[in-house]
């Protein structure tokens, strides 16, 4: 082989980029633990001691984070007065928990894997998967956040109004399950958008449930909202007008088996609402940043957690709507088509 020098020089150049948005990582995280962004948010133009002073944090430390900011373009630095601040750009991404493109959750999802890379490495040996119940504590809180700033900004707008006549029932007051719910961010964002309708969050991660149903409290919607530990295919079958599944169905070991049980959970006119990652049915349509993201996730989390578990289908985060359609088909909806999108979802709408 011959080495084309230009196009290594290239390539070295992009791998330091990488490099360097790795190692910030750790940074964020840190950044998210102590309260840094909102303090820089509410600062204005800031040096390294006022910082330190209003976060109680060591100055040394707080400087030497605002510069690595600052390198990677995460804070604009001012050489005039040798202060830093942060951009109201910059804020909708790390110091705003209700903005539809925060990323705090993210970096706490990547930090996730990293912990738990030396178990997926063995899972990669064995075959065995590696179960959600058995990963880091950071991950489960991570992925909320991540997937709720895009649940917050879609789901009572674009979402439910693109399903045929969902909308008009949950005003009315309908019956909704929603299957592994996680720590309950779309259920609550459903309870509080219709507060005529019952909402059951139903997930098997037990300590995810403890949290939704203390999510639930916090945000005033335990009246009309319900959190059971269970899997997929142990929801009751009590006739739901509406079943969600947000970017969970992949995770699942038999999606074609959850997916058929959830079908006889629905009333005769009910909507099964699935909610996956974006994706084309080919790889070569899923080479982007977005799935760059995704097909990462996959290889860490969505796969091996599939594979942990009975009949171990792995599916991953990129299957595809083809994919997806085959999966309800499989399971006995006769209609599915895809109701909406965004650069980060696929939203189908599948009927008996």
């Amino acid at each position: 082989m011959t080495l084309d020098q230009a196009r290594l020089d290239a390539f070295v150049g992009r791998m330091l980029g990488e490099l360097g948005a790795a190692s910030i990582v750790p940074l964020v995280r840190i950044g998210d633990e102590l309260g840094l962004y909102a303090a820089l948010r509410d600062a204005g133009p800031t040096t390294a001691k006022a910082l330190a002073e209003r976060t109680r944090t060591h100055e040394r430390c707080i400087q030497e984070w605002l510069a690595a900011h600052a390198a990677a373009g995460y804070l604009d630095y001012h050489q005039a007065s040798e202060t830093f601040e942060m951009t109201p750009e910059q804020a909708a991404v790390f110091a705003d928990p209700e903005s539809p493109v925060n990323m705090l959750g993210g970096f706490e999802v990547i930090a996730s894997s990293v912990v738990d890379a030396p178990r997926v490495a063995e899972a990669f040996r064995s075959g065995k998967g590696l179960g959600w119940h058995e990963r880091c504590d950071c991950l489960f809180s991570g992925v909320e956040r991540f997937f709720r700033a895009g649940y917050g900004e879609h789901l009572v707008r674009d979402w439910l109004p693109a399903l045929d006549g969902v909308v008009e029932k949950l005003s009315e007051g309908a019956r909704v399950a929603d299957v592994g719910c996680g720590h309950g961010a779309s259920t609550i964002l459903m309870a509080q958008a219709f507060p005529r309708s019952n909402f059951a969050g139903f997930d098997y991660h037990a300590g995810s449930i403890q949290r939704a149903r203390a999510a639930a409290e916090e945000a005033g919607v335990a009246g009309n909202t319900r959190f059971a530990t269970l899997a997929a295919t142990d929801v009751p079958v009590r006739g739901f007008d509406l079943v969600t599944m947000f970017d969970c169905l992949h995770d699942m070991g038999d999606p074609i088996g959850a997916a058929s049980h959830l079908r006889t959970t629905l009333s005769a006119d009910g909507v099964l609402m699935l909610v996956e990652p974006m994706a084309g049915d080919r790889l070569e349509d899923n080479l982007n940043a977005v799935s760059r993201l995704y097909y990462a996730a996959s290889t860490m989390i969505c796969t091996p957690v599939s594979m942990a578990q009975e009949v171990g289908l792995a599916l991953g985060a990129q299957a595809g709507e083809a994919r997806l359609a085959d999966v309800l088909a499989e399971a006995g909806f006769s209609r599915v088509r895809r109701a909406a999108e965004t650069p980060f979802n696929m939203i189908l709408e599948a009927r008996p």
